[in-house]
């Protein structure tokens, strides 16, 4: 739920992408992200929900929220 800011969504997209091959837990990815992107518009509310697929068949779903409960 934004407030007065928002995110541009082919920044939102190119910031996402630069992940790629960042080499960190899918926890502390989604958590940074949800950081960030608070910190650059404010909301409200706000809910991350990373979705990651390895080539092993395992998929994983993580979860974040502000403000945290």
């Amino acid at each position: 739920m934004p407030d007065r800011l928002c995110l541009e969504l082919k920044s939102l997209k190119l910031y996402i992408v630069a992940y790629r091959n960042v080499g960190i837990f899918y926890e502390n990815a989604v958590n940074r992200i949800l950081e960030d992107c608070v910190a650059a518009c404010r909301p409200k509310r706000m809910a991350i929900t990373g979705r990651f697929s390895s080539r092993g068949g395992i998929s994983s779903v993580v979860e974040a929220s502000y403000p945290r409960r």
